[in-house]
């Protein structure tokens, strides 16, 4: 029995012995790894080389495959100078772009991202593949690593506050930007960036448009988007005040002196309104709409002469204007309503309202939707409006030169004479 007992430990000894690996020599170590390097130093060339021709000629499968065998290899442990990891693993990640295989191309990124965990260009690229494949928290959390690594690079905080603008990620996007603020003061897209973001946000930009406007004093675009914004805060003797040093530092700006007009018509100093435009008028004397409001500011005011003046202007432009024919039916609709004499049939008051008629209808022929009273005027023609009876009574002075004119003072602003109309006799 004991010798049984004795056999079977000495069998179990032998068999575990057997099973054992021995333990690797220094000798052997070093063996293999002079092998390994002696590969490389066979392979890894020839496969750089192959990896940059495939990627010339845009061959993606074999760039693909070339790279695979290039990183089984660690060809960049090898030398890192001749086979640079960076350039490795972002070619190789290009390379599966190409082909459509945006997560392979993280796979390989975030592979070479833990030899390089400092490399920018490859987290860059990783947030890219991120973004085809509509990861975009990812995407998001890989531009904000960036910017923890470089936080002085604006170009980096400009890409992430877009990605936070296009996630609506608003108040994230107010924080980077006012990051690259404090980097560069008086960075003109950060500052428009920074006003939008917080109008998304709603958020009061006001102060962010007046910063972005004083430190930019000579950007015209700056003072008007400020001027508008006050005229929306309803403060718009500030948005004239600003709009004044626009036009002070670009007295050519027409879109300045228009808006100087409109700020002006909002707290009813017409008389300024009429002058703005005006002044707008003399940047471009062939402009029929800026008559055209001219004439409307006048008007507004209340200015017979000087809005029927206006209108003339528009229409000595272009008489076939239909805007410009319906402001000259419009500023004889309102001189007549204003003037008209109710309780008496004054010839003066049907010739106005006949001429505000003709010119109406005049306008409607070329098209015009603007403010018309023809149908009104026409359905009380009997009324109101110079006809063939009126003629009829007319002396023959008048009935000879077949035009008649106002001659009281209430329209003494009208020089127009109304023409005879065929069957007057």
């Amino acid at each position: 029995m004991y010798n049984i007992k004795l056999f079977s430990i000495i069998t179990f000894t032998i068999w575990f012995m057997m099973c054992v690996p021995p333990a690797e020599s220094g000798n052997d170590s070093t063996s293999n790894r002079k092998k390994l390097d002696s590969l490389r130093n066979l392979r890894c060339p020839r496969l750089m080389s192959s990896a940059a021709e495939y990627y010339r000629n845009r061959d993606w499968k074999q760039t693909v495959k070339i790279y695979k065998e290039i990183t089984s290899l660690d060809c960049d442990e090898w030398n890192s100078l001749y086979a640079p990891p960076q350039e490795i693993y972002q070619y190789y990640a290009i390379a599966f772009e190409q082909m459509g295989k945006f997560d392979s191309a993280e796979f390989v990124l975030l592979d070479g991202l833990q030899k390089i965990p400092e490399n920018i260009e490859l987290r860059k690229r990783l947030a890219y593949s991120y973004k085809k494949q509509g990861k975009f928290s990812n995407e998001i959390i890989e531009y904000e690593r960036l910017v923890e690594m470089d936080p002085n690079n604006v170009t980096i905080m400009n890409d992430l506050s877009k990605l936070y603008k296009e996630n609506e990620r608003y108040d994230d996007q107010i924080f980077i930007l006012e990051k690259i603020l404090n980097l560069e003061s008086n960075n003109e897209i950060a500052q428009s960036e920074l006003a939008m973001a917080f109008e998304n946000s709603g958020k009061d930009p006001l102060d962010v448009y007046r910063k972005r406007y004083e430190d930019n004093p000579s950007n015209i675009s700056y003072g008007i988007d400020y001027a508008d914004r006050l005229n929306e805060a309803d403060r718009s003797e500030d948005a004239i005040i600003v709009l004044q040093g626009v036009i002070k530092q670009d007295p050519s700006s027409k879109i300045a002196h228009r808006k100087l007009a409109e700020a002006h018509t909002s707290i009813d100093a017409l008389d300024l309104a009429a002058k703005a435009y005006e002044e707008l008028f003399k940047i471009d004397p062939r402009d029929v709409r800026v008559a055209i409001n001219t004439s409307d500011a006048y008007l507004n005011n209340s200015d017979f002469r000087q809005a029927i003046k206006w209108a003339d202007k528009a229409t000595d432009i272009d008489s076939k204007s239909s805007d410009a024919l319906g402001q000259k039916g419009k500023v004889y609709y309102y001189g007549w309503d204003n003037f008209r004499v109710t309780d008496k049939d004054r010839n003066d008051d049907r010739l106005v309202a006949k001429l505000a008629y003709n010119y109406f209808i005049k306008a409607e022929k070329r098209g015009y939707r603007g403010f018309s009273k023809s149908k009104w005027l026409k359905d009380n023609e009997k009324d109101i409006m110079y006809g063939k009876a009126q003629w009829f009574m007319a002396d023959d002075k008048v009935k000879r030169s077949r035009k008649i004119s106002t001659f009281s003072s209430d329209y003494s602003w009208v020089t127009e004479s109304l023409a005879a109309e065929e069957g007057w006799k």
